[in-house]
């Protein structure tokens, strides 16, 4: 059996092509995807899996890339999809994205030469000391690098050109997903279960080389609305409620000390404003709201409606609105009853040369709502790193390890089924 190696650097080539198109998503927007630019990336995907040979790659109207490689073996082997989202977090800019390649890396300070007060310290990014001898990326420093998740994407594309030029690693069905709207909580609203016709998936999604998650935050979203009193400034004594005022006080008076990311870690969640707006007469705030357990999410939820009725009386001309909905749940829910998937994907990980790190997630991905839509779905690691920023970075050699674990789930699988 041919063993996978990263001829001529078709991972890095391909790599360094995806992060450099702009695919940030955009959570005010109501299409979908929410960025049109999302499917710049998406023909390019499509175009190269059907010069690979998956003659029914294809883009669908919402944004998503579906395609198969057919199986070869003889068994009855479960059909396993591999997923990445092609979207970049609203957080940081995705517009022009300048990849340098940091080579052989000793453990040095790296100054982003754009803005030389972005620099990447160990001290600061621990598990850079593990990649000494290695090949670091980062961006130039204006903006994030996109590893979260054309990481993930480079390595299922690059996996699936391995299994289609070496049909001697027998394997059954495999599909391939790429998603849109991932980082604003609209990943899979719009994905075709049926038409993909996946038994188990896997997300490629993960952050530390070895990781494989499978457990993540519950989340909410909540979209706050405060109706005020507008006058004129110069007359306003007695009259004026300025919603803008009431908001500040709302967000002010939430925990700092907890349930918030700064002050936050572990299985600890947090009530988190993402993007405030507004005038006098009506102002808003957005949050998102995260527990791993869904009776800690709801009691967090109910804190900020607390806060907000308890700053609110103070304004007795002035209302509120607060709408809480549903994004993701924990799915270690679904994937405790289907050991066999995270099974696989720990002994893919050893057969790689690298110890499995079984752990949860402080996040989310489109795995989590794929598990309860009825396709379990962990996450395995990507090899991305400090993402949602400019100081984001990934290591070649990690994301070939990812590749080998791709490689090897489609084997272990196969292995694994009956005639």
């Amino acid at each position: 059996m041919q063993k996978y190696q990263n001829h001529a650097k078709g991972l890095q080539a391909r790599f360094i092509q995806y992060v450099q198109i702009d695919t940030q998503s955009d959570p005010l927007s109501p299409t979908v995807p929410s960025t049109m630019k999302q499917k710049d990336l998406a023909k390019v995907l499509v175009e190269q899996l059907i010069e690979i040979g998956i003659n029914d790659a294809h883009l669908d109207e919402f944004g998503y890339v579906y395609a198969t490689i057919p199986s070869n073996s003889d068994k009855q082997v479960p059909v396993i999809c591999f997923c990445s989202h092609m979207d970049t977090s609203p957080d940081c800019s995705g517009t022009n994205v300048k990849p340098i390649i940091h080579t052989n890396y000793q453990g040095q300070d790296l100054v982003l030469p754009d803005d030389n007060t972005i620099i990447l310290r160990m001290s600061e990014h621990p598990d850079l000391k593990d990649q000494i001898g290695n090949d670091v990326i980062t961006a130039s420093g204006t903006t994030l690098l996109g590893a979260d998740n054309k990481a993930g994407v480079a390595e299922i594309m690059e996996a699936a050109a391995f299994l289609v030029q070496h049909p001697d690693i027998k394997h059954g069905t495999i599909k391939i997903l790429f998603t849109p709207d991932e980082e604003i909580g609209r990943g899979v609203d719009k994905a075709d279960l049926k038409k993909l016709g996946a038994d188990f998936g896997y997300t490629i999604d993960g952050e530390t080389l070895g990781s494989i998650e499978d457990e993540t935050f519950s989340a909410d979203g909540a979209v706050l609305t405060i109706y005020g009193v507008s006058t004129h400034p110069g007359f306003a004594k007695g009259k004026m409620e300025s919603a803008i005022k009431i908001l500040s006080d709302v967000i002010s008076s939430l925990p700092s000390e907890c349930l918030s990311p700064e002050s936050t870690e572990g299985k600890e969640g947090f009530l988190h404003p993402v993007n405030i707006s507004g005038s006098v007469e009506q102002a808003e705030a957005r949050f998102i709201i995260r527990a791993f357990d869904d009776e800690e999410l709801k009691a967090n939820g109910e804190l900020l409606d607390a806060t907000v009725q308890n700053i609110i009386e103070d304004f007795p001309n002035a209302t509120y609105e607060l709408k809480i909905t549903a994004q993701y749940r924990n799915m270690k829910k679904v994937l405790d009853q289907y050991p066999q998937v995270i099974a696989n994907g720990i002994a893919a990980i050893e057969r790689a040369g690298i110890k499995p790190k079984q752990q949860s997630i402080r996040g989310g991905t489109d795995g989590s709502r794929l598990s309860f839509m009825g396709l379990p779905c962990p996450n395995i690691f990507a090899g991305e790193h400090a993402f949602h920023g400019k100081q984001e970075w990934a290591s070649i050699q990690d994301m070939e390890k990812a590749v080998e674990t791709i490689i090897n789930i489609a084997l272990i699988w196969e292995e694994q089924a009956f005639v």
